[in-house]
């Protein structure tokens, strides 16, 4: 095999080997900074193809609810939601797979967040298979403290930097654009990276690299939430806090059932609905037509941190 093609050559079992173990160490990491609880195995399998590991912590000592998934699905076509913009993987079979997570912390002055890796491949005898990656991770905090978003972007930076000095502030724009509501007119959190239909660098197909970046991304994660989990969570909170963390949730629930690819893809292409939507807080508050007092701590996450901004 010469150089180039052991750049285009697609290894499957190289990508899943390598997500199964970012599953198992992230939740080892969640759970020794969790103190308290380990995460619980769900395992399911899926009639049209394929399956995973559901991993779930609750009522720990930090995290109210976090989940951990890997999946691994497979079918004969592609669901709507892969294809609306991308009409010649129409006919082909597909394999997605991934690991996503989210952890709410009880302590509303520890941020929420999100991450996901995930590889997808469509295939049809005769024909190249077409591949890419996807990924990243994003931070929605209740009571923003700077330094906290200035290390986040820092690592999420780094992560990026060895593959070219555009990806982050590339992908950093891309995940504002992306976790941002509508009709709310606000982003979801402070952002992070967000990256998808990865398989080139300099316009140039190569697997190898597309791999490494995601695998950059992914072993970045811990680095970038555990040590603010740390710094946090030892902060006292009062009711009040406490009651507008669970109503700044609601804002997470839209965003997911509302626009997330994720979701609608897991949805759509018969994916098992309790890991899609182990996404979703435990406990949430619509309050009607609620704006904070001006110049409170609230109004400061609205007033300076749910716009796009440049943090480095």
């Amino acid at each position: 095999m010469t150089d180039i093609q052991s750049h285009l050559s697609v290894d499957k079992n190289a990508v899943k080997a390598f997500l199964l173990q970012l599953q198992d160490s992230i939740c080892a990491e969640l759970a020794a900074v969790d103190g308290g609880k380990s995460f619980a195995q769900d395992s399911w399998t899926r009639e049209e193809g394929g399956g995973g590991r559901s991993r779930v912590l609750v009522d720990g000592t930090i995290i109210e609810k976090g989940g951990v998934n890997f999946s691994h699905v497979s079918g004969a076509s592609m669901p709507a939601s892969a294809t609306a913009n991308r009409p010649e993987l129409a006919g082909r079979s597909f394999e997605a797979m991934g690991v996503s997570l989210v952890i709410h912390p009880k302590n509303p002055h520890i941020p929420t967040s999100h991450a996901n890796v995930r590889f997808f491949i469509a295939e049809k005898d005769g024909e190249d298979p077409v591949w890419w990656f996807g990924g990243g991770y994003d931070l929605t905090p209740f009571y923003p403290v700077k330094e906290d978003c200035l290390h986040w972007h820092s690592i999420a930076r780094d992560a990026c930097v060895k593959f070219g000095e555009d990806l982050y502030p590339k992908y950093k724009k891309w995940c504002d654009e992306y976790f941002y509501l509508k009709h709310r007119d606000e982003t979801r959190g402070v952002g992070g990276l967000f990256f998808d239909d990865l398989n080139s660098f300099d316009g140039v197909k190569d697997f190898k690299k597309s791999f490494a970046f995601m695998r950059s991304v992914a072993e970045s994660f811990t680095q970038a939430y555990c040590p603010i989990v740390e710094k946090r969570k030892n902060t006292q909170y009062s009711e009040r806090e406490r009651d507008f963390q669970l109503y700044r949730r609601g804002r997470y629930v839209e965003f997911n059932l509302v626009f997330d690819r994720g979701t609608l893809f897991g949805l759509q292409s018969g994916g098992r609905t309790e890991s899609i939507l182990m996404s979703l807080p435990p406990l949430v508050r619509w309050v009607y037509d609620w704006n904070p007092e001006p110049g409170s701590a609230e109004a400061n996450l609205y007033d300076n941190y749910l716009k796009p901004r440049e943090w480095l």
